[in-house]
């Protein structure tokens, strides 16, 4: 079972993640208005992952609750310290969680396969080729 590992940026939170084939892992591009405010950035990186496939080593996170912006509940959690996103889970995620991109040590390992909600994605960001494109989420 290959293991991936991570953490945030000045080393007070680690974690593991175990993973049957990296496949198990749906890395995916979001350009939604959340993922940008939390991210600071055009865009926000995540592998949906189990979230029995994850554990903390290291530290623990704090956690943040906040309306996505359709009426769900989206929990990020993060480094109290650096503010390091590490997982975020919304309310209808069931036994799944994400897993920020920049979190992880070797983050090429699992390269992204997908772009959602394109339909805010700045004009300036062309697509990535290769990767499936949504608009939403349900496209």
């Amino acid at each position: 079972m290959p293991i991936y590992n991570g953490g945030c940026y000045c080393g007070q939170i680690r974690y593991e993640l175990y993973l049957n084939s990296p496949n198990e892992a749906r890395m995916s591009i979001c350009h939604c208005k959340n993922c940008k405010k939390f991210t600071g950035s055009e865009f926000g990186i995540t592998a949906k992952v189990p979230r029995s496939a994850i554990r903390i080593t290291k530290g623990q996170t704090t956690r943040h609750e906040s309306d996505n912006g359709s009426g769900t509940t989206l929990t990020r959690e993060f480094c109290g310290t650096c503010g390091s996103g590490i997982t975020e889970y919304g309310a209808n995620a069931g036994e799944n969680t994400y897993v920020f991109y920049g979190s992880l040590d070797r983050p090429d390992e699992l390269p992204p396969k997908g772009e959602f909600f394109c339909k805010s994605r700045a004009k300036w960001m062309p697509e990535i080729p290769g990767l499936f494109q949504k608009q939403e989420i349900k496209d």
